[in-house]
């Protein structure tokens, strides 16, 4: 059993996923705080001094911290900017490969594939033009 699990932990999607997952971590980290140290007081001075993690209602003996929902969507959507444009720029580092030049043409006449350099045709003897 337990060599089992070793080679299941060292399959590399395992630890692909683990490494995903510890830099999608810190990654969330870094935005958080772009999110709250940054962006944030620079909307609240935008918007007359508003501080939006103090921003709350009070509905009998629950208080709703929409301040820091407002806050907590808008660091989803840095997030999620971000993602998109990684991956959108992945996309377009990955060029598919021209297709390599064709080898074969068919004879007009019989049909049959044929060498691209043929000037005629082994099948049918037909005469090729160049």
């Amino acid at each position: 059993m337990l060599s089992e699990f070793k080679a299941f932990v060292m399959r590399g999607n395992v630890l692909d996923l683990a490494v995903g997952v510890i830099i999608g971590g810190a990654f969330g980290k870094i935005v958080g705080s772009l999110v709250n140290d940054i962006l944030m007081p620079l909307i609240g001075l935008l918007m007359g001094g508003v501080n939006f993690s103090e921003l709350a209602v009070t509905v009998g003996a629950a208080q709703v911290k929409w301040g820091l929902f407002v806050q907590t969507v808008i660091d989803f959507l840095v997030i999620a900017f971000v993602i998109f444009f990684i991956v959108r720029t992945a996309n377009k580092m990955k060029k598919a490969p021209a297709p390599a030049d064709p080898t074969t043409k068919e004879c007009p006449h019989c049909f049959s594939t044929i060498s691209i350099k043929a000037t005629r045709c082994p099948n049918c003897t037909s005469e090729l033009k160049a």
